[in-house]
């Protein structure tokens, strides 16, 4: 059953105790309702105020998104989504809000769809808008970043920047939303997708429902969850900078930041001086080739803590250290708690006890 189908006909005989739904429409949250059970909603498309649901906080997916384009030095800022679509158009808002903190503005499309229309509807209204999008791009003063309101829409953005042969990413960088795995690695390039924490969401919303159904009352009110992380791929792999030694040094360090690469090595291969290096850096970037080579390996040694069991040590040596009383004491620096803390909280898989430090 598809999220924007109607109410099957068996749901009204249904003998449960409690339901997690995800649904777009009137006549599914109204049969949900009329259960007279325990309900969450995980969808948040027409069901505000009226039952508990819980969604990817927009603020999060944005910061994620604005800030990585940032990091890769773009000024100009753009968002791509659906008309109508809660979830769209939450994200425009919220971008636009934190994008105005910094200074700057945001320059959306959003494709016209049905008033209401589910998420289904919208994401087909969407490629049929070829023409108006096109003539979008074609108008975004370049280089600029832009955020798809979900990998749907990025792909479709990707899809439309080829048919007008505008470049990605050098012209226009794309980021998506959901980290579909099917989706991304098979756009071209590969989708850069900010991913939301359904895990958490999940377990969060089956704990709240289990209370419901030991009779606990819930207020019908939305619960946020932070996006878990952005994912980069080649749509957001490059700088929107014409000077081709500074570009050369950057990419060496973002291939090589996790061998433990020194700022002279980095100066040494390009070659350029060291002093030229940390000028061009500060100017481009805003930040010194030491913050950046530090920022790639603090995000490597995240993901390694977050998505795989391997031990501290293993994790040090795959991100430069000799030792991993050094990169604990790296890690501990800048985030301000030690690694092993850091694994217990977000992690994805158990793992041994002793493997974590104190």
């Amino acid at each position: 059953m598809t999220i924007n189908a109607d109410p099957p006909s068996w749901l009204s005989r249904w003998q449960g105790d409690g339901v997690l739904v995800r649904a777009e429409t009137p006549k599914m949250i109204r049969a949900i309702q009329d259960l007279g059970l325990p309900v969450i909603d995980l969808r948040c498309w027409r069901s505000a105020g009226k039952i508990p649901g819980f969604d990817t906080d927009p603020a999060s997916v944005v910061r994620l998104a604005v800030d990585h384009l940032r990091d890769r030095g773009y000024t100009q800022f753009g968002f791509c989504g659906f008309g109508g679509a809660n979830y769209s158009d939450r994200r425009l808002t919220e971008m636009r809000k934190y994008v105005r903190s910094l200074g700057h503005d945001v320059v959306a499309y959003e494709s016209p769809g049905p008033v209401h229309a589910t998420t289904f509807d919208a994401e087909q209204s969407g490629m049929l808008d070829e023409v108006g999008l096109g003539r979008w791009l074609k108008s975004l003063a370049k280089p600029v970043g832009v955020l798809a309101c979900n990998d749907i829409r990025a792909q479709q953005l990707l899809n439309a920047c080829h048919e007008c042969n505008i470049h990605v990413p050098d012209e226009i960088a794309v980021v998506g939303v959901d980290n579909d795995d099917v989706i991304c690695p098979l756009c071209s390039p590969p989708l850069t997708s900010v991913e939301p924490n359904t895990q958490k969401i999940g377990y969060e919303a089956a704990a709240m429902l289990d209370r419901m159904m030991s009779g606990e009352i819930v207020p019908a009110e939305l619960t946020w969850v932070p996006a878990r992380r952005i994912v980069v791929r080649g749509s957001t792999d490059s700088i929107p900078v014409d000077d081709a030694e500074f570009i050369k040094a950057y990419r060496f360090i973002r291939e090589n930041a996790c061998r433990g690469v020194s700022v002279q090595d980095v100066a040494d291969a390009v070659p350029m001086s060291r002093r030229s290096l940390e000028r061009r850096m500060r100017t481009y970037l805003d930040q010194s080739p030491s913050d950046l080579i530090a920022s790639i390996r603090l995000a490597r040694i995240k993901e390694l803590l977050e998505t795989t069991s391997q031990p501290l040590k293993k994790i040090a040596r795959l991100t430069g250290f000799n030792y991993d009383e050094h990169m604990a004491k790296f890690f501990k620096k800048l985030t301000g708690v030690p690694p092993g803390h850091y694994r217990r909280k977000h992690r994805l898989e158990s793992i041994a006890d002793d493997d974590l430090d104190p």
